[in-house]
């Protein structure tokens, strides 16, 4: 009960930061832009409050996104199995995951300053794709050692199907 209150707790708190983030954020769009006039002009270095922002839910995503495998391995790891998993769940991630990282890729600018700061800039999510794609990886040795390893086990292992004493009182 605990655990699940405790989780109760940390959704509930989440949920709360989303709607702060989506109410704060359009609200600073909304003020920078009727603001662009008077607002000094800033170096290209600098981060302003939404890219800061964008840059922390980056982050956050980033690790929520690698976060969510490491349950599903672990599960697999301890049981020795599988069994239940949705492997064309994780055929598709990868695929999604290498093409979303190969999209920021390929995008990149050709200038060598540009790219040191685009990379910067989407760090989080290049991260993100591919260290899950990464992580999928490890999901798909799962999927191949243990299908292995229960096709050994099955071959092995009778069960009994017929009970021992059958018509006994017929003998």
């Amino acid at each position: 009960i605990l655990g699940s209150k405790s989780l109760k707790n940390f959704c509930v708190t989440w949920i709360i930061v989303c709607i702060a983030l989506g109410v704060i954020l359009p609200c600073q769009l909304l003020l920078r832009n009727q603001d662009q006039s008077t607002v000094i002009e800033r170096s290209n270095n600098s981060l302003d409050m939404i890219e800061m922002s964008g840059f922390i839910c980056g982050y956050i995503s980033c690790v929520f996104y690698l976060g969510s495998r490491f349950p599903q391995l672990y599960k697999n790891f301890r049981r020795r199995s599988t069994e239940g998993t949705s492997y064309l769940l994780f055929a598709l991630a990868m695929m999604g995951n290498c093409t979303y990282g190969l999209s920021l890729v390929l995008k990149m600018p050709s200038t060598a300053s540009f790219r040191t700061l685009y990379f910067l800039h989407h760090l989080p999510w290049l991260i993100g794709s591919f260290g899950v794609l990464f992580l999928d990886i490890f999901v798909t040795v799962q999927f191949i050692l243990y299908r292995q390893h229960e096709a050994r086990q099955s071959g092995l292992v009778a069960l009994e199907v017929e009970p021992l004493l059958v018509n006994e009182e017929t003998a």
